[in-house]
Parts: C-alpha cells; sequence; structure tokens
C-alpha cells in the first residue's frame, strides 16, 4: 500500500536520505525515532507536502512521488491539529466530507459531537487534535498520516480516541503511518514499527524485534535498555549453519555468556532490566550461566515497578522488578544479592 524506494527529502539544512520501505494495506506502522530524526518530514514526503529530492512515493502500486498532496488519497493529522480557524468546528468536521451521515457517526463515536457548535478558537489543544483526526477520516481515505496525534490529550481521552481509532483501522483495513515518541503506544498500536536516526531508517520490524534487538548501541539507548556495554566478543562454540554460536562478551572486570551470530571483536552488549533476576540465594540460579554477587546501590520506586541499580565488579548493573518483589526481597542500599542473566537474553550487536 506504502513503498517507498530510496526516499530523499529536504527541509531547510537537514536531510532525509535513501529511505527504503513497504508498508502493506491494512498495516499501522509506528516511526520512531529521537528528536531531528527525520520522522515528521517522511510523513511530509509521503503525503506530498514536501517535495522528494530523490526516490519515489508508491501509494496503492502507483508513482505518485510528483503528484500533489490532494491527488494522493492521504490524510494527515499534525499534533497542533492546524484547523481552520475561520470555520466553526462543524464546518471543519465535514471539510472534504461528502457524506453528512458518516461525519455525524464519527464525530460521536470519538467525542468530538459535543464540540460542533464551539469556535474553533475556544478548542483546547486535545479537544482540536480530536476535531482534526474526525476531518481527516471523514473523506474516507484508506491512508492516514499521524504526528504524535495523541499528544494533547489527557490519559483518559487519548486511552479512548487510541481504542476507538484502532477499532475503526481494523473495520476499514486502513493503512496507519503514525510518529509517536509513546514506546507503550508503538507496542500496542503497531504491527511494523520504523526507527529513524539522523534522516535514515536505520532498522525496521516488529516492536518487539526493535526493543529487544536493536541494531546499534544507539538504538538500544533511544529505546530504553536500561544496561549497554562496550566490550568484546570471542566465540566459544561454533553453531551449525542455521543454529547461533556460543559467545562470550567481555567489558572490562565483568565476562557475560552469549548466544548469536556476531563477528569476534569489538561490540556492545545489551541487557533489558526486566531480564536481570535477583534473589538472596546463588541457589535459586543454579541453572544459569551468568550469576553475579550484587551488592545494591539504589532502588528507586515507581508504582508497580522499582529499578534497582547494583555494582557487579565495579560495574553499574540496572534490574527491574516488581514493587512487590523488591519488598520481598528487602532490597535496600548496601544490601547483597544475586542477579542472574540467561545467554539467550543478552543481546549483542
Amino acid at each position: 500500500m506504502i513503498r517507498l524506494d530510496g526516499l530523499g527529502a529536504r527541509a531547510g539544512s537537514f536531510h532525509l536520505r535513501d529511505v527504503s520501505v513497504e508498508i502493506a494495506r491494512g498495516t499501522w506502522a509506528i516511526v520512531l525515532g529521537a528528536a531531528g530524526a527525520g520522522k515528521t518530514t517522511l510523513l511530509e514526503t509521503v503525503a506530498g507536502v514536501r517535495a522528494a529530492s530523490a526516490g519515489r512515493v508508491m501509494l496503492r502500486g502507483e508513482d505518485v512521488t510528483r503528484l500533489s498532496p490532494e491527488r494522493r488519497g492521504t490524510a494527515i493529522v499534525y499534533q497542533r491539529g492546524y484547523l481552520f480557524p475561520h470555520l466553526t468546528v462543524d464546518e471543519n468536521l465535514h471539510y472534504g466530507a461528502r457524506d453528512g451521515a458518516y461525519v455525524a457517526s464519527l464525530a460521536a463515536r470519538f467525542g468530538a459531537d459535543v464540540l460542533r457548535d464551539r469556535p474553533v478558537r475556544s478548542l483546547s489543544g486535545g479537544e482540536s487534535q480530536v476535531v482534526a483526526l474526525v476531518r481527516a477520516l471523514a473523506p474516507r481515505g484508506d491512508i492516514l498520516l499521524l504526528d504524535e496525534p495523541f499528544a494533547a490529550l489527557d490519559p483518559r481521552g487519548r486511552t479512548r480516541v487510541r481504542r476507538e481509532l484502532q477499532a475503526l483501522q481494523r473495520e476499514q483495513g486502513l493503512t496507519v503511518l503514525q510518529v509517536t515518541h509513546d514506546f507503550a503506544e508503538a507496542g500496542t498500536l503497531g504491527d511494523l514499527a520504523l526507527l529513524m536516526d539522523g534522516g535514515r531508517l536505520v532498522q525496521s520490524g516488529t516492536p518487539t524485534e526493535l526493543f529487544r534487538r536493536p541494531a546499534t548501541s544507539t538504538a538500544a539507548e533511544f529505546l530504553g535498555a536500561e544496561n549497554i556495554y562496550a566490550g568484546t566478543v570471542r566465540r566459544d562454540v561454533q553453531g551449525d549453519a542455521e543454529g547461533p554460536d556460543a559467545l562470550t562478551f567481555s567489558a572490562g572486570p565483568l565476562t557475560l555468556a552469549a548466544i548469536g551470530r556476531v563477528a569476534p571483536g569489538p561490540a556492545h552488549a545489551v541487557i533489558r532490566g526486566e531480564d536481570v533476576a535477583l534473589s538472596r540465594d546463588a541457589q535459586a540460579h543454579a541453572s544459569a550461566r551468568n550469576v553475579f554477587a550484587a551488592s545494591v546501590v539504589e532502588v528507586v520506586v515507581s508504582g508497580v515497578v522499582a529499578r534497582v541499580t547494583l555494582d557487579v565488579q565495579g560495574v553499574p548493573l540496572v534490574a527491574t522488578v516488581t514493587t512487590a518483589a523488591a519488598h520481598a526481597l528487602a532490597l535496600e542500599a548496601g544490601a547483597t544479592v544475586f542477579a542472574s542473566i540467561k545467554a539467550t537474553a543478552i543481546h549483542l550487536c
């Protein structure tokens, strides 16, 4: 449904470069990346709001690279809504629509019906986003481009609008390309995740694949991995043609047994906090290959989750456990615990 072939674009001094990806019909694709990575520029180039400087934009099998935005059959919703200030809310909702009854049903579904008699300038940021979303959906297009569309909504409103949009997307088979900074949102909504950095697409896959197996240490840091170590990989036992290798990763005094397909030499090890198991008894980890005695440096509780910073041979290691588990283990600064990490949970890149 959306195919980008070596797509490039310019936004001032910023360059979007050589982006190639295919997004199947009915897919909800999430675009992730730090500020300035090129996420909004990518959406605008697909929509035709920004001209491509290289490559092609293919929509529904047709090359639309040189077509104007109104001929592409896409709708784009920005974070700020960008409603027409000289029109009423009701006129904004009906802009470009052909079926008044359908607009009314959408407005009721997303809670915009109670706003119809309001002047645009009286709307809050969240209300403007809801109206902009309904306006984008009203023409019944099949490609929806979203740039942080839920950012201005309060938590309750965000949950409702996100739920309704996800249901509508499934009902109508919409293809969605959405920019977000919300990792939970990416995992909840996305079938496909695209990670941008410096104007380039550095990795694509399911949200789980990106979070569990980031392509680079920079990607791992952006995606919130708690533990990233620079070190050296050594192959211990070579696997068969289809299986992984047994590897040893060393970073200063820390040595880890790992499994994977990484060439010997410099690399990074990425360990997510939830993959670090803690106990007070070393025997609880008898079957694990990576078991370390550790001293608790800090415990930070945030709701039902506790972030535990450990000292392992002078190297910091962060574990995330439930708050209940932290209390059960009596975790506090200075306590001695045993930390274990499965070899399969260590991602090398």
